[in-house]
């Protein structure tokens, strides 16, 4: 008889992990969860998700990715769609799907993680492959990033504070099933200790 190998408990996984001195870097993750397919299929299962519930030709969906605030160590995936720009985090890629052609059209943004993000607008001499990064994290600490993200882009997608002042009375008047609006749940990255990450849509200067 097969003897049954015994899993591991929440707790001893989390004491592993716990005990684990790796540092972890979420862009180094995102690649080799691209890698394996699962960033791939976790945006299709949510644009087939979102396709039933937004009633417009375009849309914008990515993915958070994000460490456990429980266990130590373990990073998760957080993907979502919204009918405006969201507002950028570390961490964070997004892209525009178009309905009509059943395709992700453009890569809006892709932001590592706060550290990493420091690097880049302070390395005058950044690979090739890292200049749109460099250009993204650029405009997020300067305040510009919609801005910039629009003119690269092509896009006119209004933020979510543009969407929700061009909407906010018919928002009130409908249910947001009816109108099209699916809020998820986001990570609190108010954990991140930097006074050097700012709000985008304040001026550095304020």
């Amino acid at each position: 008889m097969r003897s049954l190998k015994k899993r591991k408990t929440a707790g001893e996984l989390s004491h592993e992990l716990a005990s684990d001195s790796t540092k972890y870097d979420a862009f180094e993750v995102g690649h080799a969860l691209v890698e394996d397919g699962s960033v791939e299929k976790g945006i299709m299962d949510c644009i087939q998700i979102h396709n039933k519930i937004f009633n417009v030709d375009e849309y914008v969906v990515g993915y958070l990715i994000a460490s456990d605030p429980l266990i130590k160590g373990l990073m998760r995936r957080k993907f979502h769609a919204w009918l405006w720009l969201p507002k950028p985090r570390p961490s964070q890629a997004m892209f525009l799907y178009n309905k009509k052609l059943d395709k992700i059209t453009k890569c809006l943004w892709v932001l590592p993680n706060v550290i990493k993000m420091e690097n880049l607008i302070g390395d005058p001499f950044v690979k090739p492959e890292y200049k749109r990064m460099q250009a993204w994290s650029m405009a997020f600490y300067q305040g510009t990033f919609f801005e910039f993200v629009r003119y690269e882009s092509g896009t006119d997608l209004m933020s979510e504070q543009e969407y929700l002042k061009a909407y906010g009375e018919k928002l009130i008047d409908t249910k947001a099933d009816d109108f099209g609006i699916s809020v998820s749940d986001t990570f609190d990255f108010s954990k991140i200790q930097t006074n050097k990450v700012v709000d985008p849509d304040k001026p550095l200067t304020n």
